[in-house]
């Protein structure tokens, strides 16, 4: 496939996410962790335009140079923005407005790429076709947010997608040794996957499946959201300050338990992967477990023994740049570096990442308390 080819099919599988939506799902923000849909649509747009036409393209006509104080997610470099917690505000400008701007850009970016580009350009492509592929998550996930906070509880898809199953597996054994860590050889990767290095680990066990639905249910019916002894002193907090009893999205309903999927609400599955479990969740449940979450070290280096991509794993590993990382000059500096505080590192994507975006050296990261993401545990000892 060519370049053009490329960018064609990962801007239309965006708006392929939003054809289920009716017009008012575009606007809403129940939460400040989740944007609106058409914000993600903006946003995306906004990059190719910010960092790629505007530079790169002679003659570019900005579509609305409003614009970049409304799209402009974290980049303090790019100028002033519309606050986090407000977008969900921007009624203007609207949906239809929106497409076209997708439009105007596209058509701009497809004369671009049928011209000769230089490595730079080429290099600025790819990452905004992975910053493409990291908000069509990012859309599932909010979606999800939005419609399962309705109480209606409406279904985005008629169909649900095929049902991620676990079952208690054989853990795995690997030796104490130096290890082969971070991104190496050809294909792109993000720079907080860089540089490649060596870590020592001790004897270690990791389990071969996730934690799945009823492993979690017995935690619950062992009173585990009611012992402080499992819990960190900041997720006990967590817990009490919010009356957290039980994973994102499940309802006890006339004492049976449901769950909220992409298909609408549902009958528990025993055997379905656990998922939209806090970091402070997933360390108590290893906890009650008798066992530990795996360092994102140790993940990477067992990866090709198990299965992997079906959820954002958690890793008992705090989110700090590899030794010899740098940031890149300007905005795109901003990407990763500036975040790389007090966040918990989560490996193994999930059923809601693009095909073809995941990789066992991907970092993603999130704060502990976060669980709207597709997040599920992994036991280690």
């Amino acid at each position: 496939m060519t370049l053009i080819d490329d960018y064609k099919q990962i801007r239309a599988h965006s708006e392929t996410i939003c054809r289920p939506l009716q017009i008012e799902d575009y606007v809403v923000q129940p939460t400040v962790d989740v944007s609106p849909p058409k914000w993600h649509l903006g946003h995306t747009t906004w990059f190719f335009e910010t960092f790629i036409l505007c530079p790169h393209l002679k003659g570019y006509q900005v579509y609305n140079a409003d614009y970049n104080y409304v799209f402009n997610s974290y980049y303090e470099t790019i100028g002033n923005r519309v606050i986090r917690t407000d977008r969900g505000n921007l009624s203007r400008p609207g949906v239809t407005e929106i497409y076209q701007y997708r439009d105007h850009v596209d058509r701009a970016m497809i004369k671009l790429l049928g011209q000769e580009i230089s490595f730079e350009v080429e290099e600025l492509l790819l990452l905004g076709f992975n910053h493409e592929q990291q908000h069509q998550e990012l859309l599932l996930t909010d979606i999800k947010y939005i419609l399962g906070h309705n109480p209606l509880f409406p279904a985005y898809m008629d169909k649900e997608s095929a049902r991620i199953t676990s079952s208690k597996g054989a853990m795995l054994n690997f030796q104490e040794g130096i290890y082969e860590i971070g991104h190496q050889g050809p294909g792109f990767c993000f720079d907080n996957e860089l540089n490649r290095h060596k870590v020592y680990l001790t004897d270690f066990s990791i389990n071969a499946n996730l934690v799945n639905n009823a492993e979690y249910l017995e935690f619950i019916n062992d009173g585990g959201y009611n012992n402080f002894r499992h819990w960190h002193a900041e997720g006990w907090d967590w817990v009490r300050n919010n009356q957290i009893s039980a994973p994102l999205y499940w309802h006890l309903i006339n004492g049976q338990w449901h769950y909220y999927t992409l298909g609408g609400l549902k009958i528990l599955s025993p055997d379905e992967a656990l998922s939209h479990v806090s970091y402070y969740e997933a360390y108590a449940f290893a906890s009650w477990k008798g066992m530990r979450l795996p360092t994102e070290f140790e993940w990477e280096a067992a990866s090709g023994s198990f299965e992997w991509g079906q959820r954002w794993e958690w890793t008992e590993s705090a989110y700090l740049p590899y030794p010899g990382f740098s940031k890149a000059p300007g905005a795109i500096g901003e990407y990763n570096g500036k975040f790389m505080v007090n966040q918990k590192v989560l490996r193994g994507a999930s059923d809601a990442t693009p095909q073809g975006h995941s990789r066992s050296t991907y970092r993603n990261f999130f704060h502990p308390h976060l669980r709207w993401q597709f997040t599920g545990i992994r036991l280690a000892q």
